[in-house]
């Protein structure tokens, strides 16, 4: 077993966590995750027209009914996510209602927009009061915005590097390059290491580095029990690492599997580039490209935007998720072992 900060802040037994997969469903997938020692993430779905917030409800009470083990939940802030503050408002509210819903839902992780909303929020504010145990990390894809995280008293860090599926920053660092950074400049902050992780050799190579766990998207969307549809995952297995790009969508950079809609899309250079083209975006063009989202998950692979990371070229198959994490684990450790004896 392996023990760090992490797994001892949550009470997990495996340092490994669910990443954020928005706008999908991830309610099966976060008891798997759970269940089998890791950290699980319910997703911030905004599909098909269900309200975000009855579907981030749903799932909580789901999860709590199906496992007694810890979860956490992802919120997008955005200034192009309209219903971010309603999140931020009524989840913690939700979570202070339903006991055992605030026994395991120790992880509040905000991601894509400002680490500010969620702290300032008079809810989540009540809700750590009655529970210390939650802790709020936000997703730091640069240095400079790690540094803005720490100013907002995060909990905690999710350092995600430019070869992780989705939304990324504009430096385009890759994650051996800016986990460094981040652990030079904040050597006391608990990070969870995210972007190019799919097997053991990669969580030791994050521990070594000071990281207390990785958070995995594309690993565990190749997975039996989650919710993305067959076409979707039949991708993963045969792929290449060269076989995703990063070109713009709705929050900025987006790193996308390679098909007709992402080879159609151009990349925003800079936040200011991307800031005029939202004044320009009609509300018709933005619900546009999110259908292209939707129709993903229905199984439109050629047509819509599949969020897919560098790591795919190492992922061989599709296992359940109890098997993925006790094979990460069982590598890692041995990684660990060797490398331990290179100290003489």
């Amino acid at each position: 077993m392996i023990e760090t900060n992490i797994t001892k802040m949550f009470g997990i037994k495996h340092p490994v966590i669910a990443a954020p997969m928005g706008p999908f469903y991830t309610k099966e997938l976060t008891v798997a995750v759970s269940e089998a020692g890791g950290l699980g993430v319910l997703s911030h779905t905004n599909l098909y027209n269900v309200s975000s917030i009855k579907a981030m409800e749903d799932g909580m009470q789901y999860v709590v009914e199906h496992t007694d083990k810890p979860f956490g939940f992802n919120i997008r802030t955005s200034r192009m996510q309209p219903d971010a503050e309603n999140l931020c408002n009524q989840i913690p509210r939700f979570i202070m209602k339903n006991p055992k819903v605030m026994e395991q839902c120790l992880y509040a992780l905000t991601s894509a927009g400002s680490a500010k909303m969620l702290p300032q929020s008079r809810q989540f504010i009540k809700l750590k009061e009655m529970n210390p145990r939650i802790k709020h990390f936000h997703v730091a894809p640069s240095l400079n915005l790690a540094k803005k995280c720490i100013e907002s008293k995060v909990d905690g860090l999710v350092v995600t590097g430019t070869e992780g599926g989705g939304h990324q920053s504009y430096e385009k660092v890759s994650t051996l390059v800016l986990l460094q950074q981040v652990r030079q400049q904040y050597p006391d902050v608990p990070i969870i290491a995210c972007g190019g992780f799919a097997n053991g050799y990669g969580l030791a190579a994050a521990l070594a580095m000071g990281a207390g766990a990785i958070a995995m998207g594309s690993r565990f969307i190749a997975s039996k029990e989650s919710e993305f549809h067959e076409k979707y995952k039949n991708i993963i297995p045969p792929a290449q690492a060269e076989d995703t790009l990063l070109t713009t969508g709705v929050f900025g950079p987006i790193r996308l599997w390679k098909n007709k809609y992402s080879l159609s899309k151009g990349l925003v250079e800079s936040k200011e580039e991307k800031i005029q083209l939202e004044k320009q975006m009609s509300v018709e063009e933005f619900m546009e490209e999110q259908h292209h989202y939707e129709i993903t998950y229905e199984g439109n692979i050629e047509e819509g935007a599949v969020l897919l990371g560098q790591s795919i070229g190492i992922i061989n198959s599709i296992e359940s998720v109890k098997d993925i994490i006790e094979d990460i684990v069982k590598t890692a450790e041995k990684a660990l072992k060797i490398a331990a004896e290179l100290i003489k």
